[in-house]
């Protein structure tokens, strides 16, 4: 192991996930000798990740609740770097407002405080480009950084609840942190992903079984989210001045394509065909998908894939740059664009191809 940072632990709440998954994988690859302990913390676990072991670092998968304070502070003592990345997603009302604020806000609350309790000195959290836009009026957002000029408006609560939980993390850096030897304070940094794809993303199996657009998106294959978690978690703990209390978007070289156009390229070699329809027509069917939500409600949850704000975010052209990550940490893609789109290809066959031999 490193002597500089022998036997370091890491956790990575939401760790059993889609991102908590490439996560693993990327940090045991790239941080093989560094790290003595990686804990993988979900309420929803697969044992099965513990084999991943490896001589250098042992995997241990920790069952829990991020709402409930006592599991996070249990999963969190000893631990050198705390990555946050657990978090309840959800742009189609099918769940309550106050699960998503409890989840993404409280349990992000209960992150920082064990943070203190247990001196835990790095804090990573995932956080989103939806904290940012596309806003509901649709205003493009092209190539920009973090200091770009954009009107904020985030009208639905799973942007919302990310970020405050965004800013209560940033608002915590340098905040002091319980040690025996006193005086240590807490390193905090967010990140902001683009729309991840990737293998194992289940959005892409829906996209497949349901198959609006007119807007370019920046997409960011989930191996080089993990990257730059990676590379952040470093700078964190090698250079907390230069890191701390900041956010950073998170994007790669994947092709900047509408929605469709994007997920419609791996679905191409089987004979998938665009249907293509006016705006209105969209806007009209989103409108009374929220119509017929809402008249439902008291008897059915009704949350089909379009809706308004769906709608805003397929249709306005909304990409990001990655500059200030590249020179505060060294950001590059780990993974080419050939990479990412073979990786993604060869998980749309192993469902597609089944679908299409039971058809």
């Amino acid at each position: 192991m490193s002597q500089e940072q022998p036997g370091l632990v890491y956790l990575v709440t939401g760790g059993c996930g889609f991102l908590g998954k490439h996560l693993l994988r990327v940090l045991l690859e790239q941080e093989r000798e560094k790290l003595s302990e990686i804990r993988v913390f979900d309420k929803h676990t697969d044992k099965s990740m513990e084999e991943q072991s490896t001589e250098h670092t042992k995997v241990v998968v920790i069952q829990g609740d991020i709402t409930d304070y006592s599991c996070v502070l249990e999963a969190s003592r000893g631990v050198d770097v705390f990555i946050h990345s657990a978090s309840l997603v959800d742009v189609w009302h099918k769940v309550p407002e106050s699960l998503i604020y409890s989840v993404n806000v409280k349990g992000t609350e209960n992150v920082i405080q064990a943070c203190v309790e247990n001196g835990v000195p790095s804090l990573l959290y995932t956080s989103s480009m939806e904290v940012i836009g596309p806003n509901k009026h649709g205003d493009p957002f092209v190539r920009g950084n973090e200091d770009s000029p954009y009107r904020v408006l985030n009208t639905m609560p799973y942007p919302r609840s990310k970020s405050e939980a965004e800013r209560v993390v940033l608002k915590a850096n340098g905040i002091e942190v319980r040690t025996s030897e006193g005086g240590k304070t807490l390193v905090t940094c967010s990140l902001r992903p683009t729309g991840i794809y990737g293998e194992g993303h289940e959005l892409i199996r829906e996209f497949w079984e349901q198959c609006v657009q007119r807007g370019g998106h920046g997409r960011v294959y989930a191996g080089n989210v993990a990257w730059m978690h990676v590379l952040a978690a470093r700078a964190l703990r090698d250079k907390p001045q230069r890191v701390g209390g900041e956010a950073y978007f998170c994007y790669d070289d994947s092709p900047y394509k509408s929605y469709e156009n994007f997920n419609m390229q791996f679905f191409m070699s089987y004979n998938f065909r665009r249907v293509r329809m006016p705006f209105p027509l969209l806007w009209f069917m989103a409108f009374m998908n929220d119509l017929l939500r809402w008249l439902l409600s008291p008897f059915f949850n009704y949350t089909p894939l379009l809706n308004r704000y769906t709608l805003a975010v397929a249709c306005t052209s909304f990409t990001v740059g990655t500059n200030k990550a590249h020179r505060h940490f060294e950001y590059e893609p780990l993974y080419s664009w050939e990479q990412c789109r073979s990786r993604t290809q060869r998980f749309v066959d192993s469902f597609a191809q089944n679908d299409c031999k039971g058809a």
